[in-house]
């Protein structure tokens, strides 16, 4: 008995368009249905662990080699960007917290515990300093009318 799968395999490939380098990022991000700058920022923070920064390259490379090009789903997605509005600092811990639906101060509590955790300083000071690189600001809220009267 021959059956026919009607339904499409999902491919995870890269999509070079819509990424900054290959598009290895972009295709993982739409693939697992998430926004590419979170991607991105896991991808650097987990290579800035000792030694890995050249294991992160090399992963890379072997994705861009591996992953056949592909064509986005064209699916549009909420974006992962720093806040304007809510802020301490730069915005990073906002925009997570806007992302996930999260409250903000759960999640620069959760930040500042993590950096505090014995060894972590350096790294968290980091990853803080490239999320704040990576992640874009976003755009400003469009007045009201109402706003605009004094």
């Amino acid at each position: 008995m021959n059956t026919s799968n009607t339904t499409a395999r999902r491919r995870l490939t890269r999509l070079p368009d819509e990424g900054r380098m290959a598009g290895v990022c972009a295709g993982i991000a739409d693939y697992l249905a998430v926004d590419p700058t979170l991607v991105r920022l896991a991808w650097i923070i987990l290579s800035l662990v000792p030694g890995a920064i050249v294991g992160g390259l090399l992963a890379y490379f072997a994705a861009w080699i591996i992953m056949p090009a592909g064509v986005s789903s064209g699916v549009v997605r909420p974006r992962l960007t720093r806040s304007s509005q809510d802020r301490k600092v730069a915005g990073v811990c906002g925009g997570l917290a806007a992302y996930f639906n999260l409250d903000p101060t759960v999640v620069r509590l959760a930040v500042v515990v993590l950096t505090i955790y014995p060894g972590a300083v350096v790294f968290g000071l980091i990853g803080y300093g490239i999320a704040w690189v990576v992640m874009p600001l976003e755009p400003p809220a469009a007045l009201e009318p109402s706003a605009l009267v004094a």
